[in-house]
């Protein structure tokens, strides 16, 4: 009978052990899985949800969060849209639990120059946000690093008589681009 309830006891223990690491390999797996998501990730698994972010020097934002690109997002807050660099983002409110990887070849390869391009060839007025005062006017050009900003009231239509300036900023520089 001793023996029986010696052995009954080993069992029990060995099973308790195996139980523990087995809970331990799945938690290990688990942090893995979790150390290889990326911030995109995280904000492709919220498209289409409102998701309040915030930039350093300005008001926080809150919008319906539409696209992500390949190195930034894109916000539609009432009547405008929002360009935001990823490395501009300080803080992003309301994302969910999900993450999503990139797919598909065009997804993964549009950026924020690309996009860029594509507000300075509709010639849309916009404000950009790039530290400090607010700049309006209209995107001229966009280089590997860099865009050009014709400077002119959001009011008016880009022309020479009424750009007042041209300012360039460096890509890394850049916080927001809002479009009306």
């Amino acid at each position: 009978m001793q023996w029986d309830a010696l052995f009954e006891d080993l069992e029990s223990q060995f099973e308790a052990l195996q139980e523990g690491d087995l809970y331990g390999e799945v938690a290990d797996r688990i942090r893995t899985e979790v150390g290889k998501i990326t911030v995109l990730d995280r904000l492709r698994g919220a498209v289409d949800t409102v998701v309040r972010i915030e930039l350093a020097g300005t008001e926080p934002l809150q919008g319906l969060l539409t696209r992500v690109g390949k190195d930034c997002l894109l916000i539609e807050a009432g009547r405008e849209e929002w360009l935001i660099p990823v490395g501009a983002l300080v803080a992003v409110h309301r994302l969910g639990p999900w993450a999503e990887p990139a797919v598909g070849a065009v997804a993964g390869k549009l950026g924020l120059a690309h996009l860029l391009r594509g507000i300075a060839r509709d010639r849309s007025p916009v404000t950009v946000f790039c530290g400090g005062i607010p700049v309006t006017g209209t995107i001229d050009r966009v280089g590997a690093d860099f865009l050009e900003v014709a400077e002119h009231p959001l009011d008016a239509p880009r022309r020479r008589s009424e750009v007042y300036n041209v300012r360039l900023i460096p890509t890394q520089a850049l916080q927001a681009v809002r479009r009306r």
